[in-house]
C-alpha cells in the first residue's frame, strides 16, 4: 500500500512538470482550444440559417474569377482566398466566426431593394448603389480605388451604364472614402461638378486619423486586420467587420462640396430624398446615417451592422462615446422604424421586414447601451477597467442575435473603452500610475520569479494547463526581459496562436496570429496600411497638411530654430508662414511675414508630389517647380528635422 503511494506521488509529480524536450504545437489546437470552441458551438444556434438567406439574397452577378488587379496587373483582391470556409467549422476557429466569416465571404453586386444596390465581399466595407433620375448616387466608395472602380463597373455591365451623380460619404474611416477616385474622374474631383456630400468634421477627422497619427495606427492595423497573414483554417479567416483590406492599391480623398450639419434640410440628390440623421461621435467622430422615403429604406453607416462594434480599435483611435451611439440608434428605430421595409449599412448585408427592421435596431442599441450602462454601474462600485471586462456578461439580445455577437467589438474591450471614455487610462491603483517601461519591469518580474529557467517552466505549466492568457504574460516578460530568448520566443508564440484560435472576434483573432507570425518569422511585410499617396495628399486642406508636419518635428536635429519660412501656393492661392522654434514648428495659413528667412514659392500639387516622394526635391528645382528667396538652408535645415516614422516598429518584440 505504501509502495503504491509512493508511485502515485511520484506520477503526479511528474505529471505536474513540463515534460524535458516539450515543444510547443505550431499550427495546432491544443485539447484546451479544442474544448472552449465546443463550448461555443454547443451554447449558440450556429446553424441559424436566416442570415445565410439575407446573406445571398438578391445577388445578380458576380466579378468574373473573382480577382481585381491594379493597373501594374497586380492582385488588389482575390475572393478565392475565402474558398476555405466551408462545412463545420475545424478546432483552431471559433465556431461563431468561422460561421461570420463565412457569411462575409459570399460575394457579388446584390439587389436590396429594386433601385438600391450592394457589391459586397471585395473589400472590407460595402459599396452601395442608389439609382437616380439620370445616373447612379454612389455611397462610401469601398477602401481603395481599384475595388471601388471594379463595383462601379460590375453595376454598369449588369444594370446599364450610367454617369455617377452623387457620391454620398456616411463617415470619416478610410475604408468608407479611399476608393472615391474610382468612381469620379480627377476633373470631377477637382470641379466640383458632382455633389460629394459628407457630415460635418468629416475632413478634419479624416485627416486626423488618416494623417496626423496614420503611421502608429497603421502599422497597429496591421495586427487588426492581419495584413502579411495567409488566409486559412490556421491563419486568418476575415476581421469579423468584412472580409479584410485589399492589397496593391490606392487610397483617395477627396474634398465634400458639402458637409451636412445637424438639423439641416433634406436633401434632394438626382431626384432621391435623402434625410440626413446626424450621429457625430458614436461609431466615428463625424458619421450621419439616412432614410430614403422613395424606397422606404434606412441606412445606418457604421453605426448599426451586422456585428458588436468597436468602442476603441486595436488599431488605437479616439475613445468613442457608447452612450451617444444608443440614443443615435434609438433615433431611428423611433423615427423610422415604422416607415423602414429595409435597413442596410456600410458593412454586412442588409436586413428586410419592418418587424425584422425594429427587432434588429433594438437588439443593436440594447447590446450596446448594456455594455454603457453595466460597465458605469460596475465602475460606480468600485471595480476597475479589468475586473469589470471579467463581469461584464452578455446582454440577453446577444445569446441569439448573431448581429451583436463580438465579431469585430467586443464585450471586454469595449467595457474597457467605456472605462476609458469615463475615466481615463488609469484604474486608480497607484501601483499601475507610474509603473517601469516594459523592459525594465519584464526584467523585475523574471528576477522576482526565480530567473529565467524557473519563469519559463512556469510559464510551460500554464501553457499545459491551458491557461493561455497567464502563460503569455510570463513569456512576455521572459521575451522583453532577454530577446534572445529563444524558448520565451516559442512559447509566447504558441500562447498567442491558441488564443487566436478561440477568439470569436476576427480583430483578436488576427491581432494574436499576426503577433505569433511576427515572432515566429520576424514577418513584417506588409507595414503601412495608408501611404500618404497625392491621391491622398491633395485632398488635404494646407494648415492641416502642415499640421502633419509639425507632428515630426524632431526638437534635437533642428539646426536653426529661430527662422521662418514663407510659403506661396499660387495653384491654390494661398500663403503659409512657419516659425522654426526650438522646440516645435507653428505654421500659420493666411499670414504673410515681412521679412522671412525664406520664401518658398510651389504649386501645392506639386508639394504634394514632393511629401508623396513621386519626385525630389533636386528635381523639383531642376524642372522650376519651386522657386527659393532668401536663404535656402533654412529650408533644407526644417526638412532635416522632420523625422521619417519607421513603419514597421515593433510591437511583439522589445
Amino acid at each position: 500500500m505504501r509502495l503504491h503511494l509512493i508511485i502515485m506521488s511520484i506520477l503526479a509529480i511528474l505529471i505536474a512538470q513540463p515534460a524535458l524536450g516539450h515543444e510547443p504545437p505550431v499550427g495546432l489546437a491544443t485539447e484546451a482550444t479544442r474544448e472552449a470552441n465546443a463550448k461555443v458551438a454547443a451554447r449558440l444556434p450556429i446553424s441559424e440559417p436566416s442570415d445565410f438567406e439575407d446573406a445571398t439574397r438578391g445577388r445578380i452577378a458576380q466579378i468574373e474569377g473573382g480577382i481585381i488587379r491594379n493597373a501594374k496587373g497586380e492582385v488588389v483582391w482575390d475572393a478565392n482566398q475565402f474558398a476555405f470556409l466551408k462545412g463545420e467549422a475545424p478546432a483552431s476557429v471559433n465556431p461563431s466566426l468561422w460561421r461570420q466569416s463565412k457569411l462575409l465571404a459570399e460575394h457579388g453586386l446584390f439587389e436590396v431593394v429594386p433601385g438600391i444596390y450592394q457589391f459586397r465581399g471585395y473589400d472590407l466595407a460595402v459599396m452601395s448603389l442608389i439609382r437616380g433620375d439620370k445616373g447612379w448616387i454612389i455611397v462610401d466608395p469601398l477602401t481603395s480605388v481599384e475595388t471601388a472602380a471594379a463595383g462601379l463597373a460590375l453595376a454598369n455591365e449588369t444594370l446599364g451604364k450610367r454617369p455617377v451623380t452623387g457620391v454620398i460619404i456616411t463617415h470619416s474611416h478610410a475604408d468608407h472614402f479611399g476608393g472615391v477616385a474610382g468612381v469620379l474622374s480627377k476633373e470631377q474631383l477637382s470641379d466640383g461638378s458632382v455633389p460629394i456630400i459628407a457630415p460635418t468634421g468629416f475632413l478634419l477627422e479624416a485627416v486626423s486619423e488618416n494623417l496626423l497619427a496614420g503611421n502608429y495606427m497603421g502599422r497597429r492595423a496591421t495586427f487588426q486586420f492581419g495584413q502579411g497573414l495567409p488566409h486559412g483554417p490556421t491563419a486568418s479567416v476575415g476581421s469579423g467587420l468584412g472580409p479584410g483590406l485589399p492589397q496593391n492599391s490606392i487610397i483617395s480623398l477627396a474634398k465634400p462640396t458639402r458637409e451636412v450639419s445637424p438639423g439641416d434640410d433634406p436633401m434632394t440628390i438626382d431626384g432621391i430624398r435623402f434625410e440626413f440623421v446626424d450621429a457625430a461621435g458614436t461609431e466615428a467622430p463625424a458619421e450621419f446615417m439616412f432614410y430614403l422615403p422613395q424606397f422606404k429604406a434606412l441606412q445606418t453607416a457604421e453605426v448599426a451592422t451586422g456585428t458588436m462594434h468597436n468602442t476603441l480599435t486595436q488599431r488605437g483611435a479616439k475613445a468613442r462615446d457608447m452612450l451617444a451611439w444608443t440614443k443615435a440608434i434609438d433615433k431611428v428605430l423611433r423615427e423610422y422604424g415604422d416607415k423602414a421595409d429595409v435597413v442596410f449599412a456600410s458593412h454586412h448585408w442588409p436586413t428586410w421586414g419592418r418587424e425584422n427592421v425594429k427587432k434588429f435596431l433594438a437588439n443593436q442599441r440594447d447590446a450596446y447601451r448594456y455594455l454603457h450602462d453595466q460597465t458605469i454601474r460596475l465602475a460606480n462600485a468600485g471595480e476597475t477597467m479589468t475586473e469589470i471586462a471579467e463581469a461584464i456578461g452578455e446582454a440577453e439580445a446577444q445569446k441569439s442575435d448573431f448581429s451583436t455577437r463580438g465579431y469585430y467589438g467586443t464585450n471586454n474591450h469595449n467595457s474597457k473603452a467605456v472605462y476609458q471614455y469615463y475615466f481615463g487610462w488609469w484604474d486608480g491603483v497607484p501601483a499601475n500610475y507610474h509603473r517601469h517601461v516594459p523592459v525594465e519591469e519584464s526584467k523585475r518580474y523574471v528576477a522576482a520569479m526565480g530567473g529565467a529557467e524557473k519563469a519559463l517552466e512556469t510559464g510551460i505549466a500554464a501553457f499545459d494547463a491551458g491557461d493561455y492568457r497567464w502563460s503569455s504574460v510570463i513569456f512576455n516578460h521572459l521575451h522583453f526581459a532577454d530577446p534572445s530568448n529563444a524558448e520565451a520566443k516559442k512559447w509566447l508564440a504558441a500562447s498567442y496562436e491558441q488564443q487566436g484560435f478561440q477568439a470569436e472576434a476576427g480583430s483578436w483573432r488576427n491581432y494574436f496570429l499576426k503577433a505569433a507570425a511576427e515572432l515566429r518569422k520576424a514577418d513584417k511585410a506588409e507595414t503601412s496600411i495608408l501611404r500618404p499617396r497625392v491621391e491622398l495628399l491633395r485632398a488635404i486642406p494646407t494648415a492641416q497638411l502642415f499640421d502633419s508636419l509639425a507632428v515630426r518635428y524632431n526638437p534635437a536635429k533642428s539646426q536653426m530654430p529661430g527662422s521662418s519660412i514663407q510659403f506661396t501656393f499660387p495653384d491654390r492661392s494661398e500663403e503659409l508662414s512657419l516659425q522654426v522654434r526650438k522646440s516645435v514648428i507653428v505654421p500659420r495659413i493666411g499670414e504673410k511675414l515681412a521679412k522671412p528667412s525664406a520664401s518658398v514659392t510651389i504649386n501645392r500639387s506639386d508639394f504634394d508630389r514632393l511629401l508623396a516622394q513621386d519626385i525630389s526635391f533636386a528635381q523639383a528645382m531642376q524642372e522650376g517647380l519651386v522657386k527659393i528667396d532668401g536663404n535656402p538652408l533654412v529650408l533644407a535645415a526644417l526638412f532635416a528635422a522632420l523625422d521619417e516614422p519607421p513603419p514597421d516598429f515593433n510591437i511583439v518584440t522589445p
